[in-house]
């Protein structure tokens, strides 16, 4: 037994695999999120890569998805809580489904009236079933409140509840505007108390059109090629307003020709929403073969292998049943990972655009779902994920099937991140905050320095030949080297940091590092450079033996090179920060920024990389003096053959990056001035740290201010000395006042 079996509970045979990997005791991390996890409370984590992390939700959420299988292998039938929200659900005729709802939508006992008093806010709801296939299909709405907006539509199941924002959903509202993918048109008329509005699906045609008092407003909406094969439902959503639905249960104000309503559906056309309650136990219904018990989010492809690398070995004698795991990954075939969802799947672990894709093409089914995980939910959220994540989230039961609630678990580089608070306060349930790591600060391991770069003071450029490749955003400016002009100095900072990036190397004779660009284009010139000098990626044995790691890479690449670097087959990886995010390289002793990150976080995560396993590491960023023109892609194509060199308040696609600005706000974030060097790469020394040899261990043995000690030693030894004739002469005089003041 080890003490992740007897101390957290964990699984005999997962232990036992735990225990082959060599940890003997769990993290601080672990220690903390396992049980709370276990305990079935939704986690909050700050941890850095490399902190155990990963198996800090792994192995509990492993733990309950076995348990979970194995209950119902073994005909564990679980709560009969039957309640009659689910009885509704499962009634004949077409209501509004309580369990397919936003949390601030009130829905009456009949399941036709609802209201909604949030005066910020949409909030919708969906019917109990829905048609797909062929035929004409009627409801209608009356708004029968004086105040607030009524929006009326069809949707598919998988669609957010706030009606036409995204390209699964049509809506019709009060302010007469037409809603779909959030592009609000103007049609028909405004509605308001007492109108009485219907929406007419007709799936012979796809077409959509809506009818306002008995008035036929027109033509609204085509149906997309790919939603044609998918069930509509019914869709009513409000702000600060009450209506009543009619799904046929009474006579229609207006019948349009040819129309049925949802009730009066052919029952090869009527599909039961799979969002329900907990009226059901866990073996009541069968659960899809693409239903998975939990997700876990990942921003890059990299991370995403890597964590479902680790599910692979945490289970490896965990049998019978076997947990099904599956990594939902872009750029890789998708028949595939259909294939897979559809022989059965327990855990996903996924890139968003790839898991995004599948879940709106109905491939996997959200309705038992467990857990959900978002890891590095800070670098999720700069990349753009929250309205997907808060999307998938409201797709998700609250509470599933057999009684237990949906656990949230969000891994952070930081919580001090106010984006990550913010989607905390707003999807997970009373978090506990697992935050061991603090206010960001730099561990004592890391020795952190800036090489000012001054185009200025080192005009070496002006000579250089065969210097690096820059990013062509001068390429429509007219440079001239014997003059300063701002454009000039900007291609020459470019020009230096190449020149300063080998001269580093050499200088501290890496053999191993990870080398960050502010681009993927930055990341190509730079390994184009490598290989000019002789090294690159078919040069293993060169000193410039180097690998690339960007989003442009297809992802057999990105893994080949990563596997390469680890392995030490190559001395440098040159990536940018979502490709390296998470990604975890030990004793790895240094770090080369060519350009200060514009996110004071993200200048935590890159040097984080080095100083672990408390062996030494050094991280240098070359820091430009001149601000330097930059790509800033705002274009659709998001830089894919775009030449747009203008500035972006010129409607381009470049911006002027002012690195001693964020260098400021970094060492303000940080509470520290860092220390500074030029082009000779004189790295200051601590004179109290003594000779350092960057990747390995501190010597524990020998304090770091020995050195100090040492210095001072003769110096305190004159004062003892000092000390000791003050004392004996305070004595001696005072023994002689007493003998004088006896005598």
């Amino acid at each position: 037994m080890n003490a992740f079996e007897t101390e957290l509970g964990v699984l005999s045979e997962i232990a036992k695999a735990v225990d082959e990997m060599g940890w003997l005791l769990p993290t601080d991390v672990q220690s903390e999120a396992i049980p709370m996890i276990l305990g079935g409370g939704d986690v909050l984590m700050a941890a850095e890569t490399g902190s155990g992390k990963t198996g800090a939700f792994c192995l509990p959420i492993l733990q309950i998805v076995h348990e979970t299988l194995r209950d119902i292998q073994e005909g564990n039938k679980g709560p009969r809580t039957g309640t009659q929200a689910s009885s509704r659900n499962e009634s004949k005729s077409v209501q509004l489904n309580l369990y397919d709802r936003s949390h601030g939508l009130a829905i009456d006992a009949d399941g036709f009236t609802c209201q909604s008093r949030d005066q910020r806010q949409w909030n919708g709801a969906r019917s109990t079933k829905g048609v797909k296939g062929n035929g004409r299909y009627y409801f209608e709405i009356t708004q029968t409140d004086p105040n607030g907006i009524a929006r009326i539509g069809w949707s598919v199941s998988s669609a957010p509840l706030d009606l036409g924002t995204d390209n699964q959903g049509f809506g019709y509202g009060g302010t007469g505007k037409k809603s779909f993918a959030k592009q609000f048109d103007d049609y028909g008329e405004t509605f308001g108390v007492n109108d009485t509005v219907g929406s007419l699906l007709d799936l012979d045609l796809m077409k959509i059109r809506f009818f306002k008092n008995g008035k036929d407003l027109g033509h609204a909406f085509d149906i997309p090629r790919p939603l044609q094969e998918n069930a509509f439902f019914a869709h009513v959503c409000l702000k600060s307003c009450d209506i009543r639905a009619n799904f046929g249960a009474e006579p229609f104000k207006t019948t349009p020709n040819g129309a049925v309503s949802i009730d009066n559906a052919p029952k090869e056309c009527l599909v039961q929403s799979q969002i329900k309650g907990i009226g059901e136990n866990v073996t009541a219904k069968k659960r899809p073969s693409n239903a998975p018990l939990a997700i876990i989010m990942e921003p890059s492809r990299e991370l995403a292998q890597q964590t479902s690398n680790q599910i692979k070995v945490f289970q490896k004698y965990l049998n019978n049943p076997r947990v099904r795991e599956l990594v939902i990954i872009g750029g890789v075939a998708i028949g595939e990972q259909i294939r897979v969802l559809r022989e059965g799947i327990d855990i996903i672990v996924a890139t968003p655009g790839r898991l995004d894709e599948l879940i709106s093409g109905g491939e996997i089914d959200l309705t038992h779902m467990r857990f959900f995980i978002l890891d590095e939910a800070d670098g999720l959220l700069s990349q753009g994920y929250k309205d997907l994540i808060t999307r998938l989230h409201q797709r998700m039961p609250s509470v599933t099937l057999d009684g237990k609630r949906l656990q949230m678990i969000v891994c952070s580089a930081t919580l001090h991140n106010f984006d990550v608070k913010k989607l905390a306060d707003a999807i997970m349930h009373f978090p506990t905050w697992v935050d061991l790591k603090g206010e960001d600060a730099v561990p004592e391991t890391v020795h952190h320095v800036v090489c000012l770069v001054d185009a200025k003071k080192n005009t070496l450029w002006r000579a250089l030949r065969n210097h690096i490749k820059t990013d062509d955003v001068h390429l429509n400016d007219e440079l001239n080297f014997q003059s300063e002009s701002k454009e000039t100095l900007s291609e020459a900072i470019k020009i230096l940091k190449g020149e300063y990036c080998l001269q580093t190397i050499d200088k501290f004779k890496m053999d191993r590092a990870l080398i960050f660009c502010r681009t993927k284009l930055d990341c190509d010139n730079l390994e184009r450079y490598f290989i000019k000098q002789g090294g690159g990626p078919k040069s293993n044995k060169h000193r410039l033996s180097c690998v690339c790691l960007h989003a442009d890479r297809n992802p057999d690449e990105r893994q080949r090179n990563l596997e390469r670097f680890k392995a030490n087959d190559v001395r440098f990886l040159i990536c940018t920060d979502v490709a390296a995010r998470g990604i975890d390289v030990s004793g790895l002793p240094f770090v080369i920024n060519m350009t200060l990150p514009d996110e004071k976080e993200n200048y935590i995560h890159r040097i984080g990389r080095v100083g672990r396993a408390d062996r030494m590491g050094l991280a240098i960023s070359f820091v430009s003096t001149v601000p330097e023109k930059v790509w800033y892609h705002t274009c659709q194509s998001k830089g894919k053959n775009c030449h747009n060199t203008t500035l972006v308040a010129q409607n381009g696609c470049c911006k002027w990056y002012t690195e001693m600005t964020y260098l400021a706000d970094i060492e303000e974030h940080l509470g520290v001035t860092i220390s500074q060097t030029d082009e000779k790469l004189d790295i200051p020394v601590d004179e109290f740290d003594g000779k350092v040899v960057y990747g390995e261990r501190r010597k524990k043995e020998i304090p770091a201010s020995q050195g100090h000690v040492d210095t001072l030693a003769p110096t305190v030894q004159e004062l003892v000395a000092l000390e000791k004739r003050v004392q004996t002469s305070f004595f001696a005089l005072h023994n002689c006042r007493n003998i004088m003041a006896t005598s």
